[in-house]
């Protein structure tokens, strides 16, 4: 069996189709059409269908996912044996949400490419609703993530390091408008957020329903940083990590706003799926990211 369009076959799943499959292997599509029905002939089994526009994953080929990550893990472990960590081949994907990635990732990924410069790092920016999914799907062999309330039994997940959430306004905004303590209020401006669904923004809706204090309709932007821009050109007020606001506090240019959110503790965490082989880059990974992402 030729490895090669088991390859083929694993980035189209991580990158969603033919056409980006084949730009991230450097092939054209004409060759990657080639390699799955080469494979598709090898196995006797239909791997993908046509639904609409979108080539969908068969039910033989959910069935078979696990056994073709087995070898493809087996090839790079023999290809890897007896190598040192400076030596190792072979890559490492990561799945992070925009405000970790930007504030808390840089020491960790200066430690691994320095430790290991021969492996590719991957690293996409993703909302933390999809982090789990991305690790059970194979498109990431880690995620970074806030504390979630649920995980899939399949998901081995472990905290990481702790930090707190803010309030933050500009401050220009009118000092009487920025009490969050008395409950029945109705409040002129938008709650601006990058991520709608994220857990400490979560928190600060039932937050803000438990004290009955109403706002605009919120704001989405693309990033943290443009929630941080939006903010301070007072626009509106925003929830963020209290590590992603360091500089801003420092220099003025933002303002907390008190709540009672302030002084609880929330935990950023890893996973990994539980069948997953812990290879050295994995595991080395692992390692630094619980000496440089503990986050204060």
């Amino acid at each position: 069996m030729n490895t090669k369009n088991l390859v083929t076959f694993k980035a189209i799943l991580e990158t969603g189709s033919f056409q980006k499959a084949a730009d991230k292997l450097n092939y054209t599509q004409s060759t990657v059409t080639f390699q799955i029905k080469q494979l598709e002939e090898e196995l006797s089994l239909k791997l993908f269908e046509k639904i609409g526009r979108r080539m969908e994953l068969t039910q033989a080929g959910k069935d078979i996912l696990p056994y073709i990550d087995t070898i493809l893990q087996g090839a790079e472990q023999i290809s890897n044996y007896g190598k040192s960590l400076s030596e190792i081949t072979g890559s490492l994907k990561l799945a992070i949400p925009d405000s970790i990635l930007i504030y808390t990732m840089q020491p960790f990924m200066q430690a691994f490419l320095h430790e290991a410069p021969n492996v590719q790092l991957v690293i996409n920016s993703i909302q933390s609703g999809e982090i789990n999914q991305a690790v059970m799907d194979g498109s990431a062999d880690i995620g970074i993530n806030c504390e979630k309330e649920y995980y899939p039994d399949s998901i081995v997940h472990n905290r990481l390091g702790t930090y707190k959430i803010l309030l933050v306004a500009s401050p220009f905004t009118d000092s009487s408008l920025l009490d969050f303590m008395t409950p029945h209020q109705r409040k002129p401006f938008s709650l601006i957020c990058n991520e709608p669904d994220g857990y400490y923004q979560l928190e600060m809706n039932k937050y803000l329903a438990k004290k009955d204090i109403v706002l605009n309709p919120y704001m989405k932007v693309q990033s943290i940083e443009a929630v941080k821009r939006c903010v301070m050109n007072n626009l509106g007020i925003a929830v963020v990590p209290g590590y992603s606001v360091v500089e801003e506090l420092k220099n003025g240019s933002l303002m907390p706003v008190r709540t009672e959110l302030d002084d609880i503790t929330y935990h950023s965490i890893y996973v990994y799926h539980k069948n997953k082989w812990i290879s050295p880059q994995m595991e080395l990974a692992l390692n630094l990211l619980k000496k440089h992402v503990a986050v204060p």
